[in-house]
């Protein structure tokens, strides 16, 4: 797995700032219904949102800020609702790239970015190349993400590069095919909106992260909010499969 650690072979170093936080940003829909605005007003207000929270991860230092943007499970939705989220991200890229590039933040996006039109894939390729140097927070972005898309095609790939050894494989043989090889496990996984399920998301990374659900919508969701997260994350007591015995003996055995 690179540098980091799998939760289910090593026991990974609990720190009291999660270095990785995953969000699932819902709510942006109802946010827009209870103002009697268009839906799309919502998701336009959730990208103002992404923004603080880029920011709020920067002063906290935390390392990895991961956003389920868009499932694989989306395209479901009116189709000009997904037409009008896919202009919102070809804008956020194209206005949000200095920015990000300011502050140091290397812009990665994860998914099945073949369904995109070519000028978003463009664009994607563009963002990740001019923040490729950056270090100081590594956002990524799920788009046309699902859980179970991710394992499928980490294990074809795995499948071409390792024949000799099906059957044979191990969890480290997985995992550097997988779309966030080059990040750590989530700390912390929040989801905003009152829904309390995982929705296909980073179904194989989230083995033992900490789960947040509020039913704060997503375009409410401020800093406040955020710590309110961090602070429960804090008081969450992180064993790894061992008892409360065990880390009082040695937290970290």
């Amino acid at each position: 797995m690179g540098i980091f650690s799998s939760s289910t072979r090593e026991i990974p170093v609990a720190s009291a700032v999660p270095e990785h936080v995953a969000v699932i940003m819902d709510g942006n829909g109802r946010w827009a219904k209870k103002r009697f605005l268009p839906r799309v007003a919502g998701h336009v207000k959730g990208v103002e949102l992404v923004r603080e929270m880029v920011r709020a991860c920067l002063e906290r230092k935390i390392s990895y800020l991961t956003l389920f943007a868009f499932s694989s499970e989306n395209w479901r939705r009116p189709l000009e609702e997904v037409s009008l989220l896919m202009q919102l991200f070809v804008k956020a890229l194209e206005q949000e790239i200095e920015r990000l590039q300011r502050n140091g933040v290397r812009l990665r996006v994860i998914g099945d970015l073949s369904c995109f039109e070519p000028r978003l894939q463009a664009l994607i390729q563009q963002a990740e190349r001019d923040t490729e140097k950056n270090s100081a927070l590594h956002l990524t972005i799920a788009a046309n993400y699902g859980g179970r898309w991710d394992i499928l095609q980490a294990a074809n790939r795995l499948a071409a590069a390792q024949p000799e050894k099906l059957g044979q494989w191990e969890e480290g043989d997985l995992a550097p095919y997988l779309s966030m090889a080059y990040a750590p496990e989530p700390d912390l996984y929040i989801r905003t909106g009152g829904e309390a399920r995982v929705s296909n998301f980073l179904l194989w990374q989230m083995a033992y992260t900490e789960f947040y659900f509020t039913p704060t919508l997503w375009p409410e969701f401020d800093t406040v909010e955020f710590d309110r997260a961090i602070s429960s994350y804090q008081q969450r007591e992180r064993r790894f499969g061992r008892t409360s015995e065990q880390l009082t003996e040695s937290p970290h055995a």
